[in-house]
């Protein structure tokens, strides 16, 4: 019996930007079909052709057109073309293994987060305020665009303002000010107050993935094509090593490379200009950085980061102060492990609560999902979770290394945006406003580019004459001064904030790269953490559930090893397995085999995409890639 297939159009189309229209055809294989590839054109055997179910047809705002079609070709049959937004995508034979389709845009850009997004809109707006008709692309791996987008999140509006200034009329879900802002020392059972760092004044709490799939509404509103679903995998080079697009990974490849029966190859996007908006430790931006040395261009300072774990609850209505912003420093973290905790009250009785710890931390035996969940416990937290209900959890890492660590954001072919550059406001903890503020101006210098034959390094001028370059310069020094512990760090962090204003003459530099900073476990105690008592904590595997986690099972592991042996000889002896604690999805767990070794297992299906592996590992023998595309958490209030 035939399984029904949803074919998905090119461009996914609603209003919330994660309903996909599809039309229905039969077929003998069970999933979906990749509207990229070949397979799409040829869902059955050359005995069995499937007629096309139109000839012609239009996407709501008319950027789509699919013309020329009389049937699904078979293998080894061209069978048509498209037309899409005035460029044409041509249907080339193959015989044996198929060929990868190649569509050329003006702009690609790689995630649909604030800065990818704010990025398309502001090039669409120029091209209607010029009159020039620019096709720009946004690929998301998440299966719906806020997908993977994770944040604490106090929104600071001013590049929204910049960039949709009517964002309150067109009902942006921003509807929450910030109404009070508490600043807290914790110790084991006491909360100090001390004086806010925090201005969020004029600020918002706010859902940063419901926020960035109304701007994916706004932006195919304007004719951006936004395909959710399809990662990319591979940047693709011209012979004189320019950048000219990516390729998105082949789906349907078996755990050990084979190919299954529902095999796709992936598409090549092309583009004039690529620009990367991946989020923080972007896997092909990084790859960007290091083939260019954009960071030696600019002699910037590695990046150091941190990890956020994070809860959403729903609480009782008396417990409930919509607006409500506290963030506290000190306990459970040691003196010598920077980091805090946050909780937001958002509207509809929803609280965000989290903890972010720095990954330049020392001690092997800490576990930052343990150490989020014993702050849960605390006197002053405990009895606003109590009676409530944890609706969604999750993590990401995030760039904490400001103004010393940013790059130079510009490589032939295109530019990195956004936190994959690294514009993190550490003593604000936003970084929202300045990735969307970043993400317009490469728009701005894309666009001269095109249609004014301009340099793309303006982006880079713009950058430093924008108000993005002056907050963090400011802010530069925050972070570092934290190196030398807990209360020397509030001391000269309080001195830069409200004495300097952040006009010192010295700029501090960060200590080691975060997996040098990983002690031997002869240097540390291991640390006992309580059991979870299932009312505010919970184990590992309960809180993964909460975050729609799920991934293909039968698919190349996407976590690889550079050095299959490292984990027994070194981690596990040297540093007692840190990954089995470090990663807040227990992707890495010690098995013991039949000759009673212990093992390395990867359970890469639990993956919540954090990227915290990628950076901790002591050696650096932790590679994350793509997985198939819509793989991953599935955040819907994050």
């Amino acid at each position: 019996m035939g399984i029904r297939i949803m074919l998905r159009l090119i461009i996914s189309k609603s209003k919330s930007c994660c309903t996909r229209r599809s039309f229905s055809v039969q077929s003998s294989s069970s999933a979906p079909i990749n509207p990229f590839s070949s397979a799409s054109r040829a869902a059955n055997s050359t005995s069995r052709s499937i007629a096309a179910p139109f000839t012609s047809l239009t996407n709501s705002n008319g950027s789509l057109r699919f013309t020329s079609f009389s049937r699904f070709p078979e293998p080894g049959i061209v069978g048509g073309s498209f037309n899409v937004s005035g460029f044409s995508w041509n249907l080339r034979n193959f015989s044996g293994e198929p060929e990868r389709e190649s569509i050329n845009y003006d702009v690609v850009v790689v995630g649909a987060g604030p800065a990818g997004l704010a990025a398309a809109i502001r090039l669409k707006q120029l091209c209607r305020e010029k009159d020039v008709d620019l096709s720009v692309c946004v690929v998301e791996k998440g299966a719906e665009v806020g997908a993977h987008i994770l944040s604490g999140n106090v929104f600071e509006p001013r590049a929204l303002d910049e960039l949709l200034p009517n964002w309150k009329q067109e009902e942006a879900p921003i509807t929450v000010p910030v109404s009070s802002d508490k600043f807290w020392m914790l110790t084991e059972k006491r909360a100090i107050p001390l004086p806010s760092p925090f201005d969020n004044r004029g600020n918002f709490v706010i859902s940063l993935s419901q926020l960035v799939r109304w701007m994916g509404m706004k932006a195919e509103e304007l004719g951006v094509e936004i395909y959710p679903g399809f990662a990319a995998s591979e940047i693709l080079y011209d012979a004189e090593d320019k950048v000219v697009g990516i390729a998105t990974n082949d789906m349907g490849v078996a755990k050990d490379g084979s190919k299954r029966e529902n095999f796709q190859r992936g598409v090549e996007l092309k583009g004039n200009i690529t620009l990367f908006a991946e989020g923080c430790r972007g896997s092909l931006s990084e790859k960007v950085i290091k083939r260019y040395n954009l960071r030696e261009k600019v002699k910037a300072q590695h990046q150091t980061y941190a990890l956020g774990i994070k809860e959403v609850w729903e609480v009782d209505e008396a417990k409930h102060e919509p607006g409500s912003v506290l963030h506290t420093i000190g306990w459970p973290l040691d003196n010598m492990t920077y980091g805090g905790s946050f909780l937001y009250h958002m509207n509809d009785r929803l609280v965000s609560i989290g903890l972010v710890v720095a990954l330049n931390y020392h001690n092997p035996f800490l576990s930052p999902y343990d150490e989020f969940q014993k702050f849960k416990q605390h006197p002053a937290i405990k009895p606003l979770l109590e009676g409530g209900t944890v609706l969604q959890y999750g993590a990401r890492t995030l760039n904490e290394g400001g103004f010393q660590s940013i790059p130079y954001p510009i490589f032939p072919g295109g530019a990195i945006i956004g936190c994959s550059a690294g514009f993190l406001n550490v003593p604000k903890i936003k970084g929202s406003h300045t990735a969307m503020k970043s993400g317009m101006l490469a728009a701005e210098a894309a666009f001269g580019v095109l249609n004014g034959g301009s340099d793309m390094n303006i982006y880079w001028d713009n950058l430093k004459k924008s108000w993005v370059w002056e907050e963090l310069y400011r802010a530069r020094n925050y972070r570092p001064a934290f190196e030398y512990g807990l209360y020397p760090g509030l001391a000269l962090s309080a001195v830069e904030h409200f004495v300097l204003k952040g006009r010192s003459p010295l700029t501090l530099k960060h200590g080691k790269p975060d997996h040098e900073s990983t002690h031997v476990i002869e240097l540390h105690s291991p640390i006992q953490y309580p059991k979870p008592d299932n009312v505010v904590s919970f184990d590992v595997p309960t809180s993964l559930y909460r975050s729609n986690t799920n991934h293909e099972h039968d698919q190349p592991p996407h976590l690889r090893l550079r050095d299959p042996k490292i984990p027994e000889l070194v981690n596990l002896p040297y540093y007692d397995g840190p990954e089995t604690r470090y990663c807040p999805a227990r992707v890495y767990e010690y098995v013991t085999n039949e000759e009673g070794q212990q093992k390395l297992q990867i359970n890469a299906q639990n993956c919540l995409h954090c990227k915290a592996c990628d950076i901790k590992d002591p050696k650096q023998n932790i590679e994350w890639t793509v997985p198939e595309g819509r793989g991953g958490p599935g955040y819907t209030v994050m």
